[in-house]
C-alpha cells in the first residue's frame, strides 16, 4: 500500500500491461463496515484500487461541520492504506478530486449509491479520459453521519 500526495510510478506500468486501475475518492472520517464493503466492491472491478482521500483542509471546505475531519488525513490514510482491497491511497487538497482523476487515468471511476451520475463533477472528467463511471449500492445502516450523532447523544462516562 501507497499513502502519500503523489500518484504512484506503478500505476503507469499496470495500464500499460492492460491492468484496469480503480478510482475513487472520498473523507473517510471514520471508517465502517459500509466503507469497507463498499472498498471491497470498488476493487473487485479492476486490478487495483486508488482512493483519492481528502486532506484536513478540504474536508473542512466541504462544510461537514466545525469539528470535521475527527480522524486526521494521515491517521485516515494509514487506516484506508491497511485494507486488503486497497493498493494505493492518494491525498489531495482541493474540493474534488479532478486533478488527481486525470493523473491517475483510471478505466473506472467509482462512487457509492448517495451519488447520482449526472451530479457528479468527476462524470465529465471520467468521459474526457476515457474511464467508465459506476455507482455502488449503498450499505443501508452505516453511514459516518449517524456514528457522530450516536457518539454525542451517548452519556459521558460516571453520569
Amino acid at each position: 500500500m501507497t499513502s502519500a500526495r503523489d500518484v504512484p510510478d506503478g500505476l503507469r506500468s499496470l495500464r500499460k500491461s492492460g491492468g484496469r486501475v480503480v478510482f475513487t475518492n472520498g473523507c473517510f472520517d471514520l471508517l465502517h463496515p459500509g466503507h469497507v464493503a463498499y472498498l471491497e466492491a470498488a476493487r473487485a472491478l479492476g486490478d487495483a484500487l486508488v482512493v483519492g482521500l481528502n486532506s484536513d483542509e478540504s474536508v473542512r471546505g466541504l462544510g461537514k461541520g466545525p469539528d470535521r475531519p475527527i480522524v486526521a488525513e494521515g491517521d485516515r490514510a494509514a487506516v484506508l492504506g491497511a485494507l486488503r482491497a486497497v493498493d494505493a491511497v492518494v491525498i489531495f487538497d482541493e474540493q474534488t478530486p479532478i486533478r488527481l482523476m486525470r493523473e491517475v487515468r483510471p478505466a473506472v471511476y467509482v462512487k457509492g449509491g448517495d451519488y447520482r451520475i449526472e451530479d457528479l463533477p468527476e462524470a465529465e472528467v471520467a468521459e474526457e479520459i476515457g474511464a467508465e463511471v459506476r455507482i455502488i449500492p449503498f450499505v443501508a445502516g452505516y453511514s459516518t453521519s449517524a456514528l457522530l450523532e450516536k457518539i454525542r447523544r451517548a452519556p459521558s462516562p460516571g453520569a
